[in-house]
């Protein structure tokens, strides 16, 4: 053999142990992740599959039914780990699985409306022409004591 083919050989060699060690490695890191899923709460198990608004339910929910939310917490973490449960839950479906089971989470709602091209709560909207429709009773009533 050339000297170019025995460094040749030694390159190999060398990049085949590199590469043994790097699959090594790689095949740690994947047995490593289970061990810490074990010790994940129920809650953050359900925590990543909330979707829009999920996470303020549930908020809701345990701040008002704490342990009856816990039971249902755990029991979706169960069905989210065995595969059950797949699909993203939004606030509308996480109150109503509450609200099915019996737990009537109450949930700060406003109603918006469009007035004079701006979004206005309805409450103010409502305070508004309440306001109005007293103005014009309050200035005649100034208008006919002169």
């Amino acid at each position: 053999m050339t000297e170019e083919d025995k460094e040749l050989e030694l390159l190999k060699a060398k990049r085949m142990l590199e590469m043994q060690k790097n699959i090594s490695q790689r095949q740690k890191i994947e047995v490593k992740p289970p061990s810490p899923a074990q010790n994940v709460s129920p809650r953050d198990i359900v925590l990543k599959q909330l979707g829009y608004r999920g996470e303020e339910v549930l908020q809701n929910a345990e701040s008002q039914f704490p342990n009856e939310t816990k039971v249902v917490v755990e029991k979706l973490a169960e069905l989210i780990q065995g595969g059950e449960i797949t699909e993203i839950i939004d606030g509308g479906k996480l109150l109503t699985l509450f609200r099915s089971v019996g737990i009537h989470v109450r949930i700060q709602t406003t109603i918006n409306v469009e007035q004079d091209g701006k979004m206005v709560s309805w409450s103010d909207k409502l305070k508004g022409e309440t306001k109005s429709l007293s103005e014009p009773a309050s200035s005649s009533d100034s208008s006919e004591n002169v």
